[in-house]
Formats: structure tokens, C-alpha cells, sequence
């Protein structure tokens, strides 16, 4: 959205997520991403750690409940997404302002981990990889299909329209269809 601030932190969760339902059943997970800055400090000869930021994350629906189920307390991640401020009042009347971070993507960092990716059965078109079009190939299984399958939902050897369906013939002396 214009006019957000949009941040990447990579760092460690502090927690295991807490995933929470609202009153209308959306799932919504919060988390606290913990990143400290590294210098190498040449006098010395040695690493410093700088001031560790605690930065405040929330998200909601699908993600919220495979970030539930996928990451655990200090697990090293990559975040994305808006950061948000946001305005309380104490119990004791105090004015406070807290920075959140309302997250678009997460995942776990690779440079000292390996992980395996399980997909999750997509109700909807778009989702990530290979299936971004929504797409089934004709046993109704989604993903990557190799072969037989003209893939798109297209007939087999080409629509009856298709300028570029040869029909199996190259016949390279006539013009092209354009």
C-alpha cells in the first residue's frame, strides 16, 4: 500500500508463536522477531554486539496458522511486512506508543538451517510455485505436469484456433499467421 513502511527483519524468535482466534474465527499469530546488530571492531579484533531490537509481529489467516505450526522458539527467520504504530492508554492513564510489525511473508532462515517444505492443498488459484495459475491437470491433482497434458485446461494438440498448433506438420514454406 502507498505509504506504508515496509521492513525485512532477520533474526531469532524469542517465543514459540501464540496462535489465537477472533471472535469471528480468524486465525492471528504473534510472535517477537529479536535481531542484534554484529560489528567487527578492527582495534580489538573482535566481533560486538550492538542494541538488540525486539520488534513485535502479528499475522493473520492461513500464514498465521502455518507460522503456528512450523516455528518454534528461536528459530532464525526472515520477515517481511508494514510497520505500524500504534497508540493505548494505560490502566493508569499513561499515553503509550508501541511499533508493530504486520507481517506480509516469513520464513525461516537457511544459513545455518535446512528445512523441508510440505505444501498446504490450496482452496484458491495463486498461491506459490508452480501452482500460481489455480490450475489441475486432468486426474484433478494439482501441481507440475509432465506429458501428455496440454496444461491451462486446453485440449490436447492445441484449441481449433490456435494459430501456432501445426497439428504435427512443419511445413515451413507457407507465411506465418500473422
Amino acid at each position: 500500500m502507498a505509504g506504508d513502511t515496509v521492513i525485512t527483519i532477520i533474526g531469532n524468535l524469542t517465543s514459540d508463536p501464540e496462535l489465537r482466534y477472533t471472535a469471528s474465527g480468524a486465525p492471528v499469530a504473534n510472535f517477537t522477531v529479536a535481531s542484534t546488530p554484529r560489528s567487527f571492531d578492527r582495534n580489538s579484533g573482535q566481533w560486538k554486539d550492538g542494541e538488540t531490537l525486539f520488534m513485535r509481529c502479528s499475522v493473520w489467516r492461513d500464514v498465521a496458522e502455518n507460522v503456528a505450526d512450523s516455528l518454534t522458539k528461536g528459530t532464525r527467520v526472515i520477515v517481511q511486512g508494514r510497520l505500524q504504530q500504534r497508540s493505548y492508554e494505560t490502566r493508569d492513564g499513561q499515553q503509550r506508543t508501541t511499533m508493530e510489525l504486520a507481517v506480509d511473508e516469513i520464513g525461516p532462515s537457511l544459513r545455518y538451517a535446512r528445512t523441508q517444505i510440505t505444501r498446504n492443498p490450496s482452496n484458491y488459484g495463486g498461491g506459490g510455485g508452480y501452482n500460481q495459475g489455480g490450475m489441475q491437470d486432468s486426474s484433478g491433482s494439482s501441481g507440475p505436469s509432465y506429458g501428455g497434458d496440454a496444461g491451462y485446461n486446453a485440449p490436447q494438440g492445441g484449441a481449433s484456433n490456435d494459430p501456432w498448433a501445426t497439428g504435427g506438420s512443419t511445413n515451413f514454406d507457407s507465411e506465418p499467421p500473422f
